[in-house]
């Protein structure tokens, strides 16, 4: 089912609706740069984060998305199939969509938060609009893949610079704190709908491959936020701790904690027992292959767990490097 609400014959009318737009988005952006007082929005990090994730979302929305109706989820799927479904510029949904959003960032994260994330929305408003890039390929399989991986690339640079480009993560926060649902559960719930939405009016292959590049670019993101040195808390209970203990802080440089326990509880032998340190360090995840192997190269029969945390905050987290 397609809904023409503009003819060719409305392109000016478009036109002064997209310059109307951006008019106002920029008002708004004075009004924020002018409360805003720290320096963090026109840091060179900032922009060069900022510009690398525009430059990256540009690509998939021209040379993948757009042009094969393939959508990712959030406000930035949204806006392509509401642009394929009324014939607009997807420039403006994008922004009209996230305004909403960037206000909610500005009330409960905080003035430069928002801005930052109005400078990264307007940015890549402006490189869908003026930007030409000839669609890279008509292969569905490299068009969702290759889509996802560059909206993925975009959102994760922007977000190290300190914005988003797609306002949806804001509003699944915000909607966490008054409901029993999670972020997660209500960003999958809204996503949903739009892939149901989009089997309805491009089929259910392109829907089925839409997915695919929902997932590769929340997962491309994941990556570039959190890159390799993802943060993973280790346990580690051995009945030789007195010798695990120096080759963690002295070999690998790592700070580590030390909980009173015991160790044994075996089935078949549940009244043996004996007292231990129960190690807990922080590791990245490129580091754990080797810690492991050092540990079991002191104790075979060490019992060893592993936790992916989201976030570290004070302590010694890495390597002191001279």
């Amino acid at each position: 089912m397609h809904i023409n609400i503009y003819s060719p014959s409305n392109n000016l009318s478009i036109q002064v609706i997209m310059h109307s737009i951006f008019v106002k988005t920029f008002c708004i952006f004075a009004i924020m740069a002018h409360s805003a007082h720290s320096s963090k929005w026109y840091s060179a990090r900032f922009w060069a984060y900022t510009l690398l994730g525009v430059a990256c979302g540009v690509v998939s929305f021209k040379g993948f998305l757009l042009p094969n109706h393939f959508i990712d989820g959030g406000v930035n799927g949204i806006s392509i199939l509401l642009s394929h479904i009324f014939h607009v510029n997807v420039a403006l949904p994008i922004i009209i969509i996230n305004l909403p959003f960037i206000w909610l960032g500005y009330r409960k994260i905080g003035k430069n938060f928002a801005l930052q994330s109005l400078i990264a929305i307007v940015l890549l408003a402006v490189g869908i609009q003026f930007v030409e890039i000839p669609a890279i390929t008509d292969d569905n399989v490299l068009i969702a893949i290759f889509g996802g991986l560059f909206i993925g690339l975009g959102i994760g640079f922007v977000i190290k610079g300190g914005g988003v480009i797609d306002g949806i993560e804001v509003i699944a926060a915000y909607t966490n704190q008054r409901s029993k649902f999670t972020a997660n559960e209500i960003m999958l719930a809204i996503n949903i709908c739009l892939f149901i939405a989009l089997s309805y009016n491009f089929g259910l292959s392109t829907a089925m491959y839409s997915i695919i590049t929902y997932y590769t670019a929340l997962k491309t993101a994941d990556y570039v936020v959190d890159g390799f040195e993802q943060y993973t808390s280790m346990t580690i209970v051995s009945s030789q701790y007195d010798d695990v203990k120096p080759v963690l802080v002295n070999q690998f440089g790592k700070a580590i904690s030390i909980y009173k326990g015991e160790r044994g509880y075996l089935p078949g032998s549940f009244d043996k027992k004996e007292d231990c340190d129960i190690i807990v360090t922080v590791v990245t995840r490129l580091e754990t292959f080797a810690i492991e192997q050092a540990i079991y190269d002191i104790d075979p029969k060490a019992f060893i767990t592993i936790q992916h945390i989201k976030e570290v905050r004070g302590g010694i987290i890495k390597q002191l490097r001279a």
